[in-house]
């Protein structure tokens, strides 16, 4: 009896094995990798951001800058491609398929969608179009941001209250050092008997540089 029992077991031990082994091995001959393209049906161009879905399932991916994708997926899935712009499109993965790798372009068709209507009125008059002239707050362009950014104003606001960088400063000290090297051991030079200093000075006296300036405010 103890032998029959033992015998029974193994016997279904391995009929278990065998199915389970014979089952992983149909699941495993049902995936394939596609790797395939999405591209425009009418120039052919590539087609980015299209979103590739295995339909029924948590499983996906989407198109690169090329248009470029790789999915795994299994033999008999659908795959639904959808784009911004596009009509949606389907593909039946065939159950046919010899090997694990298979390629395939996917020819998107642009789609035709209408915004909602823009009703254009007509400019307030009366006593709306006074009130609308006096406190509407209508916000400037940018070209009128421009205008203002680059103004004399707001350019002498910044040549004020700018503080030097470390390369302007790095400069500044390496020319100080250069003249009191220039002349180490001995007198420097007086520019008040130098007549092209006097020239400048005579300059920018003409021009007014020396005129007391207002406070600049931004």
């Amino acid at each position: 009896m103890n032998c029959m029992y033992k015998y029974l077991s193994a016997t279904i031990f391995c009929c278990s094995v065998f199915l389970m082994s014979h089952a992983q091995n149909k699941v495993w001959s049902n995936i394939i990798q596609i790797t395939g393209a999405t591209m425009t049906a009418d120039s052919l161009k590539a087609v980015s951001d299209v979103t590739i879905e295995v339909k029924h399932k948590d499983q996906g991916t989407y198109s690169n800058m090329f248009g470029v994708f790789s999915l795994v997926c299994s033999k008999g899935d659908t795959l639904n491609f959808s784009a911004v712009g596009y009509k949606d499109k389907q593909y039946v993965v065939p159950m046919d398929l010899n090997g694990r790798f298979f390629n395939v372009v996917q020819l998107m068709v642009q789609d035709t969608f209408y915004l909602p209507e823009t009703i254009i009125r007509a400019l307030p008059y009366g006593d709306e179009f006074d009130y609308a002239f006096k406190y509407w707050n209508i916000p400037d362009d940018k070209y009128a941001v421009a205008q203002k950014n680059t103004s004399e104003r707001a350019m002498a606001y910044l040549r004020a209250n700018t503080p030097k960088n470390g390369p302007e400063n790095q400069s500044y000290y390496q020319a100080n050092q250069a003249k009191q090297g220039y002349y180490y051991g001995q007198q420097q030079q007086i520019n008040i008997f130098n007549p092209l200093k006097w020239n400048d000075f005579f300059n920018s006296w003409k021009r007014g540089d020396f005129k007391r300036k207002k406070d600049v405010s931004y």
